[in-house]
Order: structure tokens, then sequence, then C-alpha cells
């Protein structure tokens, strides 16, 4: 009840901070489960289809959308039928973790770019690293010992 007089505070031009906000975030439509996208083809041609797409992005750094499809059509990916379905399997290889979308803004422009994640460091440069040789003194321990009554 008291939420519903807060709306219409703020509808009617009253201070209902916590209603304009409320009513912002009830508006927003649900983003997309990215996890769930059905890539259209059979799995196994889906995992091929988005190693070459991971390939190709991994060698040319961060690349838009059009970048990607003039640069896939180059490489002649095969089982990509249209953009579309290009844009369908990068939304479904960033529900699997595999690329990362993030905008670059000029100005009022917008530019949307994908690029891989990070990968693991390599065995090889772990070994190569000298472990940090901790320098602890031992310390007396600080219970006591019980007495006991004879």
């Amino acid at each position: 009840m008291w939420l519903a007089g807060l709306v219409k505070n703020n509808i009617k031009g009253g201070n209902g901070g916590v209603g304009s906000l409320l009513v912002r975030y009830m508006s927003r439509t649900r983003a997309v489960n990215v996890r769930k996208i059905n890539p259209k083809v059979p799995i196994p041609e889906a995992k091929s289809i988005a190693s070459s797409l991971y390939d190709l992005i991994k060698q040319r750094g961060p690349l838009t959308v059009p970048n990607t499809w003039t640069l896939a059509q180059e490489a002649g990916i095969g089982g990509l039928n249209s953009k579309t379905h290009m844009k369908i399997m990068l939304k479904w290889m960033r529900g699997r973790k595999l690329l990362k979308l993030f905008c670059n803004q000029v100005g009022s422009n917008k530019k949307f770019l994908h690029c891989t994640l990070p990968e693991e460091p390599r065995t090889e440069q772990l070994e190569s690293l000298p472990e940090p040789v901790l320098q602890t003194k031992k310390k007396p321990s600080a219970k006591r010992k019980k007495k006991t009554k004879k």
C-alpha cells in the first residue's frame, strides 16, 4: 500500500525518489540468458564453427561484427549461413565464456568489440618463476601446559 502512494506521488510530481527508482527498475526487460542460445546447427558443427571464429578473433584482435563477418568470409569458415547466423554463434560463444563483448566509446559513437578472454597462465611460465622464500620465525607456543593435580 505504501508503495502505491510513493509511485502516485512521484508520477504527480511529488518527492518520491524511491518510487522513481523502483518504476525505472521494474520497467526494464530482462536480459537474454545467453547460455540457452540455440546455435541453429548440431552441437559438433557449432563447436567447429566456434573454434574457427575463436581463432580468427584471437589472431586479429578485438573485432566488430561487420569486420568479423568479412574476415570469416575471406577465411572461408564453413557452416556459417549468413551474418545473422554468425551473430547467433557469437552470442552462443559469449554464453560459453569463450568471448567477451565490450564497448569502446569515442565521443557520441559506440563500437562494440568481441575479444577472446585471457587464457590460463602456462605451466612453463609458472615453472620458470622462482618461488618466494617466506621468512618466518618460530614463536614459542602461547599455550601453557596444564599442571596436573597430585
